[in-house]
């Protein structure tokens, strides 16, 4: 049995699946990832990305922090892959209870998940960061620097976790509740070496920890199933096999 076929049989079997993941899941998409060779952080600048993402930058200098954002962390045109489309269906199947995802581009709801905790935000929510009025993703786009609330003039600023900033408890707290209950990890398109969110692996107590990486990972050797391989064409054989077109 080749690995595709033996995670098809894991999924069949299994009726309580996370899916955890993070940047790899939405290349194929046509969003880079953060940390491989041709990622983000990997380009010459004469400011890193981590310094410009960083809640202290952001207050220092907010039309810089948007400049950058809007060019390097905003991809509004990208289209849900094969891997997005494959876990939305596997959550109306009644397989999968949950997606938590590093990702900021909301493509998992786009495809039509249900249950998505974004543990760094999401581009698609944004606020005053006076008076708290919500904007949308538009509104920040169509603004020339720093996008300024109309209400007020206070300064919007994306929902996304900086640098320097906390994750959100709740967020945090029922993605702990959803892989601590699972029997199923399929971790996917992620390095592992993210704190704290590659920390919640350890609260897995299930039968099955599936790796889809391109890369290796911390868990590699404790996985019951790794597959080196893009994430978009593992999920689509897994489907085939399964009986679902994507």
């Amino acid at each position: 049995m080749d690995k595709v076929e033996k995670l098809a049989q894991i999924i069949k079997e299994s009726n309580n699946i996370v899916f955890f993941g993070g940047a790899g899941v939405s290349c194929e998409s046509g969003i880079p990832d953060f940390r491989s060779a041709n990622g983000l952080y990997n380009e010459k600048s004469i400011i890193p990305a981590e310094v410009i993402l960083s809640h202290s930058f952001f207050m220092k200098d907010s039309n810089y922090f948007y400049n950058f954002y809007k060019s390097k962390m905003v991809y509004k045109d990208s289209l849900p892959n094969d891997c997005h489309k494959a876990l939305a269906i596997l959550e109306r199947m009644g397989k999968l209870k949950g997606v938590i995802t590093q990702n900021i581009d909301g493509l998992h709801q786009l495809a039509g998940s249900k249950n998505v905790l974004e543990l760094h935000g999401t581009i698609h929510k944004n606020h005053c960061m006076k008076c708290n009025t919500f904007y949308s993703l538009d509104y920040i786009l169509d603004s020339n620097e720093t996008p300024r609330c109309s209400i007020c003039g206070g300064i919007i600023k994306p929902d996304v976790v900086l640098y320097e900033e906390q994750l959100d408890y709740n967020v945090l707290e029922k993605s702990i509740n959803l892989i601590s209950n699972c029997d199923t990890l399929i971790i996917g398109g992620t390095s592992l070496t993210v704190y704290p969110a590659s920390g919640l692996v350890r609260y897995f107590r299930g039968k099955n920890l599936i790796l889809i990486n391109k890369s290796a990972t911390q868990y590699d050797n404790i996985c019951n199933l790794l597959i080196n391989d893009n994430i978009g064409k593992v999920f689509k054989e897994v489907m085939n096999k399964l009986g679902e077109n994507i």
